[in-house]
């Protein structure tokens, strides 16, 4: 079966494709902005901790399910055990629906990358980014080529297609970023960048921005989404997953920091406002390219890098998709792919006219289509995809079982498998919950007395879990 499926060709290749999936966009508009913003080097502590808390934890279990279960997110959970794979639902609806505005943003970049080829911005940056993203057809036409390129690599198949792509982006990426930030920091005035981004301020440190750090190391390493079980079920029994679950979530930060000295210092250098989001890459940055010497050659290699950290995260959207359809449609790869591109076009145009035509339509909650969808995966499909995934890990799958799986049937040491195990069962849920709660209006009080009856919860069926075992002895 896991030939027909297809496999990595080397654990530097899946690594590679993994740390794309979950390099995204995220990395470059949002942690510098957080960073800088919460007690610059203190957030980064915070989030470096959850980092090894969460995130390592989470991926290693994703990944386990993956290379055990050997199928797409749903297939393998219920193959590890039956009727538990509605799990993966959720990644699975998560994936096609966040690909579905992804690409909308990814298409810009293209657009971005050709207009400083042609010699960069000839006008006010907020002035065309919004009369282009606005425009109707023209967004939509350059959505629609990351789509199609998105397929062809997913086309290829998981060797030739996903794998040989990311050990093309992923290097060309890293040193791009170099590049940018040996420029950046060598700015007039970038020190005051780097010391927004990186000098600690603990005095800002507050449950707030620990809640802040912990949704970015959540949403920044795509966990809660499937793609690492789809991209764990291709991996042979040999693998190390620990030492792929560390370097992963490594390459993730080390990127996110690099973004920070490559984006910040520059910034400031120009005399302009660190922001977040759409606008810091969009009309904040074409600023600063507009102002510096060989701006045009600076822009054209900024953006060809965030294209890359977009369609690695694609690559990795669509493939969860196509994977499921694979396994569970019985179609084959070829159109798996086509269906699925397909309906991820249609659903690209409405997502692109919410910044024009469809503006003022508000689809649910005084929100329109694209960020409507933007919150429902955000705050309910992605964490409840992970909080699961802990339930799962943490109370479902036996815990033998579990271990093998890690350890390659005890090959691979892995000395702190009880303290992961509970990490997962006791703090990975509250993390979770904590955020799912959060997310849709649960605070003060009522969040604590939430919490605490998980708790409750989590110890009663750990109990019960216990007196199994004495039983079964």
């Amino acid at each position: 079966m896991s030939n027909e499926r297809g496999n990595w060709g080397s654990s530097v290749g899946f690594v590679l494709a993994a740390a794309g999936s979950a390099i995204g966009l995220g990395n470059l508009w949002k942690f510098p902005y957080l960073a800088g913003k919460n007690g610059g080097g203190a957030f980064v502590i915070v989030y470096l901790s959850l980092i090894v808390i969460l995130g390592f934890s989470l991926m290693l279990g994703e990944m386990a399910i993956g290379r055990r279960g050997k199928s797409d997110a749903f297939g393998s959970y219920n193959n590890i055990k039956k009727g538990w794979g509605f799990i993966g639902i959720f990644g699975i609806l998560c994936c096609f629906i966040i690909y579905s505005y992804y690409v909308v943003i990814a298409g810009w970049i293209v657009k971005y990358i050709g207009m400083f080829i042609r010699g960069g911005l000839t006008e006010d940056p907020v002035t065309t980014f919004g009369n282009f993203i606005s425009s109707g057809t023209s967004p939509i036409i350059y959505s629609f080529v990351i789509v199609v390129v998105t397929a062809l690599i997913v086309l290829k198949g998981v060797s030739g297609g996903i794998e040989k792509a990311s050990k093309i982006m992923m290097p060309i990426l890293f040193v791009f970023m170099l590049i940018i930030v040996a420029r950046s920091v060598t700015l007039p005035n970038a020190m005051e960048g780097i010391k927004y981004f990186l000098k600690p301020d603990f005095s800002q440190i507050t449950p707030a921005v620990v809640i802040a750090a912990l949704g970015q190391v959540f949403f920044s390493l795509s966990l809660g989404m499937g793609a690492m079980i789809t991209y764990g079920s291709y991996l042979p029994k040999d693998t190390n997953l620990v030492k792929s679950a560390l370097c992963i979530p490594v390459l993730d930060t080390l990127i996110a920091l690099l973004a920070g000295l490559a984006i910040l210092p520059a910034v400031f250098s120009f005399g302009l406002e660190p922001t977040a989001g759409p606008g810091l890459i969009f009309i904040t940055l074409p600023k600063v390219f507009a102002s510096m010497p060989m701006g045009n050659l600076f822009g054209i290699i900024f953006f060809v890098l965030v294209l890359f950290a977009a369609l690695t995260s694609t690559i990795s959207l669509l493939e969860v998709v196509v994977s499921f359809v694979v396994d569970q449609m019985k179609l084959d790869r070829k159109k798996a792919t086509i269906l699925v591109s397909g309906l991820i076009a249609a659903f690209a145009i409405p997502n692109s006219h919410s910044f024009g035509p469809l503006a003022e339509l508000k689809v649910f909650f005084g929100l329109n289509f694209f960020d409507f969808l933007g919150y429902l995966t955000d705050n309910i499909l992605l964490p409840m995809g992970g909080l699961l995934l802990c339930v799962f890990v943490g109370f479902i799958w036996d815990k033998e079982d579990i271990k093998r799986e890690i350890t390659n049937d005890g090959e691979v040491a892995f000395p702190f498998f009880s303290v992961w195990m509970i990490g997962v069962k006791y703090l990975g849920i509250q993390l979770l919950a904590l955020i799912l709660l959060q997310a849709v209006g649960v605070v003060g009080s009522a969040l604590s007395f939430s919490l605490a009856a998980i708790f409750m919860l989590q110890i009663f069926f750990d109990v019960l879990e216990n007196r199994r075992k004495v039983k079964t002895a």
